[in-house]
């Protein structure tokens, strides 16, 4: 007798897995390894590559660290701890200087603070202040400048404020305020153009959103695109082969370990494959073509982990 009449289930269950099976390893998902975790565990940290490193600063649990990640040989350093202790702020790596601007200081008080540290001599140094004090902001280089959007300032309110630094001059302008105002949101620059995803109201992860902004320098305008098809915030996002790959994220169900990638030009989203561990507060940089995604913390508020993920698509 043929063993699927004599058990049944066990053949059922058979098809299910080689279903399973076939949906984790569609092409173009991706695949996930774990890389040396951080000395500390840290969640809402500023995470940048800059010159084949990865730079993490401040965070939950670490506000007053410098960590620094080689990819090529899979350790982690120290560099000089930044000026004042910061959790939720922004980090972009730019002509060879890591800046790390706004954040909270002091408890939850929101900071205009723009710091340079210098790779070379292990220093910091402070420049010119955003215009507008906020935390859980997001910032990302274009052009040349760094663009700084969303956030919460005084008593965790949205603010839409576009604001751009200038290293040349270390002079501040004021550009098109987003079209969505939110908090933890992810940033990301493809072809020239600046993508805002994701984030919530008011510091409320009861309030996700999906919002997908794009923003044009050429004619300051931000414009709606497809909607992340998993609202969410806490997130980290980063660009490999032209997609945007948004991770992570907070919700009050849990966290999130899903992994969703935006085409700009065919203006859809693909989910690839989930992270090994869910969490927020992470965050996310590219060396070598593979995604590394460091820090962040497992249950929905203040936890953190040493977390260090790689993703390789």
């Amino acid at each position: 007798m043929p063993l699927s009449q004599t058990y049944p289930f066990l053949t059922l269950l058979f098809v299910w897995l080689l279903l399973s099976s076939a949906a984790t390893a569609q092409p173009g998902a991706g695949q996930w390894r774990s890389a040396a975790p951080m000395a500390s565990e840290r969640s809402e940290v500023a995470v940048a590559g800059l010159d084949g490193k990865i730079y993490v600063v401040g965070g939950f649990s670490g506000a007053s660290e410098l960590e620094i990640y080689d990819p090529r040989a899979d350790r982690w350093s120290r560099g000089a701890p930044p000026p004042q202790p910061l959790h939720h702020a922004g980090a972009v790596g730019l002509n060879g200087k890591l800046y790390v601007v706004g954040g909270y200081s002091d408890g939850w008080t929101p900071v205009a603070t723009l710091y340079e540290y210098d790779l070379a001599h292990d220093r910091w140094r402070g420049l010119a202040s955003m215009p507008t004090a906020r935390g859980a902001l997001a910032a990302a280089a274009l052009d040349g400048k760094i663009h700084v959007v969303g956030g919460a300032g005084d008593g965790r309110r949205n603010t839409p404020a576009h604001e751009v630094y200038d290293p040349a001059s270390d002079t501040w302008s004021s550009h098109a305020a987003l079209r969505t105002a939110r908090d933890h949101l992810a940033v990301a620059v493809v072809d020239g153009r600046l993508y805002a995803i994701g984030g919530r109201i008011d510091g409320s992860y009861a309030s996700n959103l999906a919002a997908n902004e794009v923003y044009d320098p050429a004619s300051d305008r931000w414009e709606r695109r497809a909607d992340l098809p998993t609202p969410r915030s806490g997130i980290a996002a980063a660009v490999i082969d032209g997609r945007i790959l948004v991770v992570g994220g907070e919700a009050p169900q849990g966290t999130f370990n899903t992994v969703e990638a935006y085409n700009p030009v065919s203006d859809d989203w693909q989910r690839l494959a989930a992270m090994p561990t869910a969490r927020h507060g992470l965050g996310a940089a590219v060396v070598d073509g593979r995604m590394f995604v460091i820090g962040g913390g497992p249950t929905p508020g203040g936890s953190a982990s040493p977390a260090n993920e790689v993703f390789t698509p």
